[in-house]
């Protein structure tokens, strides 16, 4: 079972279009491979352009953070909000049919509110960029509370149970 066995890919656009528009957060639906599968894109900031360009920022950040929040959530079937490594929120929220994991819709790119920072230093080593040039970019990083990001999960969990009837 797939995720456009249950709606179509449209319908899952639409999704990260309005989690963005709740949030500003970089949302995206991902398949249980960890793949984004509707190719979209809408920034939450000029750094996490930079990361995902860069093989190792892509491998080692994001795609890290990905997988190892993705099975949080997959094994506990609730949202998990963490951090990356370079210091931003990731919202995972699992999507179940019945039983079966089929993916997961979430969002990223923001700080957490007086809680998270750029690692720039950790950042700069990981991507090999200089680490005041990520602290140039990181002043454009937008920040989110702990409650407006339970609330990103929340609809989102909802979203989901009425598409699933889970």
């Amino acid at each position: 079972m797939q995720l456009t066995d249950v709606q179509p890919i449209e319908k899952w656009i639409e999704l990260e279009e309005e989690i963005h528009a709740r949030s500003g957060l970089d949302a995206s639906v991902f398949n249980t491979d960890g793949m984004r599968i509707t190719g979209r894109k809408q920034w939450a900031n000029e750094l996490c352009p930079v990361i995902k360009a860069n093989p190792k920022g892509q491998t080692f950040v994001c795609s890290a953070a990905h997988q190892n929040i993705s099975a949080q959530a997959e094994k506990t079937k609730k949202p998990v909000i963490e951090e990356c490594d370079a210091g931003m929120i990731k919202i995972v929220v699992p999507v179940f049919l019945k039983d079966q994991f089929i993916g997961t819709v979430g969002g990223c790119g923001l700080l957490l509110a007086d809680e998270g920072e750029i690692e720039t230093f950790l950042l700069g080593k990981t991507i090999d960029m200089a680490e005041s040039d990520l602290e140039a970019l990181a002043k454009g990083v937008g920040a989110i509370s702990r409650a407006e990001a339970e609330n990103i999960s929340g609809f989102i969990a909802v979203y989901l149970s009425e598409l699933t009837g889970n």
